[in-house]
């Protein structure tokens, strides 16, 4: 009878043994994003438009993160730090196509088939380094002083990487948005 005993404990102690064993790794979500291979990519992508990209512009900064800030008009406030609420008008495209994906201009929402029925078309806000919006704004705004118009070049690794945020961004774009630094609390 214990060696009965014996063998369901050992076959019971098989079954939870091998029910356990996940196949699959949860945490295996494929290869890692290859931060320095996309942002070299994007580089050459970025330097090849604005060789031929004709945009007017007071001076151009190059952010040693590799986004690129096309200062258009200069403000006369400061520049915003870590913390700051700051506010802006905005319209952000791919720089492939030139397609404008998102905007908080009404027009240019109707414009380019955007328009939300009820959505309020008001400035965005955000706290400066607090990851409420991509990285390469938290990179582009700190380089503009309050009223400034720009615009921002942003490689895809500090825009979405290879996630296709929605059906107008494709994985791994680079984005162009030209913003109207509003001001800032």
């Amino acid at each position: 009878m214990s060696i009965y005993k014996l063998s369901i404990f050992s076959l019971l102690i098989l079954v939870i043994a091998f029910s356990s064993c996940d196949t699959k790794n949860p945490y295996d979500t494929g290869p890692a994003y290859d931060i320095e291979g996309n942002l070299a990519k994007d580089s050459l992508l970025i330097a090849a438009y604005l060789k031929t990209a004709e945009i007017d512009s007071l001076y151009r900064i190059y952010d040693p993160s590799g986004v690129v800030i096309i200062v258009q008009k200069e403000g006369s406030g400061s520049r915003p730090i870590t913390g700051n609420a700051v506010f802006t008008r905005y319209i952000g495209s791919l720089m492939s196509d030139g397609s404008v994906f998102d905007t908080n201009i009404q027009q240019v929402a109707i414009d380019n088939g955007l328009f939300v029925e009820g959505k309020k078309y008001d400035l965005l806000s955000f706290s400066l380094g607090a990851g409420t919006v991509i990285q390469g704004w938290d990179i582009g705004f700190r380089r503009l002083r309050s009223g400034s118009k720009a615009q921002l070049i942003i490689p895809s690794t500090y825009a979405y990487r290879d996630a296709a945020n929605n059906d107008r961004i494709p994985a791994n774009s680079i984005l162009i948005f030209e913003v109207d630094f509003k001001g800032m609390e």
